[in-house]
């Protein structure tokens, strides 16, 4: 039996001409995540944005640079998951454009929130993987790494110290939450360098063995 008709021939391939239309919407970013959240809190421009996390110290906890900031506005306004704020008519350039949460977007942030992956990841730091290398660095450069770290976790132990009295000071859940986590990072700063003389420990035993 030969092909069918030129309508047969359509009706075939109207399926995979529907399909090509279909849009692949990419997953929201760290950044995306955190632009819905301040926004979440209040209405603000990209300057805006940009002060509240320097002031919220928001790099310490997620890596998010100003490019980031607006182009997370542009992709979270097209998809309606954050509007135009009423209260923008004074508005001067794209950086002074006030943004609010949309109701879309309130539900788009608690659901990617609720993903299991924020239990689960374990990401490992710079120092970590240089750890499970450092096999093949000589001694003196082991030595030397190991202050340098005992250092840097110093100098942060002292400015999580510094800045807790601070995040006390927010208002409602912003000072709890703000709270714990830099009772966190105090915990974990403190662990490791307790860890560490372990550590200097162990290469200089080494170091007398050889």
């Amino acid at each position: 039996m030969t092909g069918g008709t030129g309508a047969d021939s359509a009706k075939r391939r109207k399926p995979a001409k529907a399909k090509s239309r279909e849009r692949v919407v990419s997953p929201l970013t760290q950044a995306d995540l955190v632009v819905l959240s301040l926004l979440a809190e209040r209405p603000m421009h990209g300057y805006q944005l940009n002060a509240e996390m320097d002031r919220q110290e928001v790099n310490d906890w997620a890596v998010v640079s100003r490019p980031h900031v607006y182009y997370a506005i542009a992709k979270l306004s097209r998809r309606g998951l954050i509007a135009r704020s009423k209260d923008d008519a004074a508005a001067a350039g794209p950086e002074r454009t006030c943004y609010r949460v949309t109701p879309k977007g309130l539900k788009a942030l608690a659901a990617a929130l609720s993903e299991p992956h924020w239990a689960t990841g374990r990401p490992p730091s710079p120092f970590i993987t240089w750890v499970a290398l450092s096999i093949h660095a000589p001694s003196a450069m082991v030595e030397r790494m190991i202050d340098a770290r005992v250092a840097f976790l110093q100098e942060q132990l002292a400015k999580e110290r510094a800045t807790l009295p601070h995040v006390r000071n927010d208002p409602g859940d912003r000072s709890r939450v703000g709270e714990q986590l830099v009772t966190l990072c105090i915990r974990q700063f403190e662990v490791e360098l307790e860890w560490l003389q372990s550590v200097r420990a162990a290469v200089a035993t080494g170091n007398q063995e050889t």
